[in-house]
């Protein structure tokens, strides 16, 4: 058995700010003060590391990036960051030296656990809110996929898929089907799929794939499948997910860590 953290979608500003009415650093420190109590060493369920996939900061400004840094040490735990299309790859390179990058710059690794490979994947694209893999991103994908035969767990900002709401699948990953022929060869092997951007507890499948998504610790998006220009907004609960792997199952818990309503013996 082997657990770890899913997050998505911090959306962090400097010291001070509000986003929709909402401090998203201070839904952070709950969501890292709750990770700390529930899945901590010695907990009944002590997860390996986060994942956190992307959207890590609002506008991207190194003073949130400063903040980030600072909450997440809270962590008894490793964490491992992806950017999404409201960061700033420079900014955030500055603030996490330590991050692992590939021979091109992007924020890409591969994190070898005992259930098989976690890759982790850039999809942040310079103006626009859409996501890419261009060629040299694919390529190195490519290359994780084809030196090894343990089962792959992928990670990835934007979705390659649209999920039916309107505004959001319009900023997808614009080449899925590159995305697609790379993962082609080696589909087998792939046992599950998370990705961020559309703020919502989702899964599904994809080419086979299963995938899920959460709700970000910030704001959220709400369901609303009709023909819309404007991105529908919610404050529903912000969620993480504590995801268990087997050699035979994953499975995705999602906790909804600022729920109040308390636990009893049904």
């Amino acid at each position: 058995m082997f657990d770890f953290i899913h997050i998505t979608d911090l959306h962090i500003l400097p010291p001070g700010e509000t986003n929709y009415g909402l401090d998203p650093a201070l839904r952070l420190r709950h969501a890292v003060e709750s990770i700390a109590a529930r899945h901590g060493p010695g907990s009944a369920a002590p997860a390996e590391f986060v994942i956190i996939t992307g959207d890590l900061t609002h506008h991207g400004q190194p003073a949130a990036y400063a903040t980030l840094r600072e909450i997440l040490e809270g962590l008894p735990m490793p964490f491992h960051l992806m950017l999404g299309n409201h960061d700033e790859r420079a900014h955030f390179r500055a603030a996490f030296p330590e991050a692992p990058v590939d021979d091109a710059g992007f924020i890409q690794q591969v994190i070898e656990t005992e259930m098989g490979r976690f890759i982790l994947l850039d999809t942040k694209t310079e103006g626009t809110h859409a996501g890419l893999l261009c060629e040299a991103r694919l390529a190195w994908l490519t290359a994780r996929l084809e030196e090894s035969e343990a089962p792959v767990f992928l990670f990835l900002h934007h979705p390659p898929m649209p999920l039916g709401i309107t505004r959001m699948d319009r900023i997808p990953l614009l080449n899925s089907a590159a995305l697609a022929d790379a993962l082609a060869p080696h589909r087998a092997k792939i046992r599950h799929m998370f990705h961020g951007h559309l703020h919502r507890p989702l899964g599904g499948s994809w080419l086979g794939i299963p995938f899920t998504s959460l709700r970000g610790t910030s704001h959220q998006v709400a369901l609303d499948l009709s023909e819309r220009d404007s991105t529908p907004g919610s404050h529903e609960p912000p969620a993480y997910a504590l995801v268990r792997v087997s050699e035979d199952s994953v499975v995705v818990h999602a906790h909804d860590f600022l729920d109040q309503t308390g636990n009893f013996d049904l």
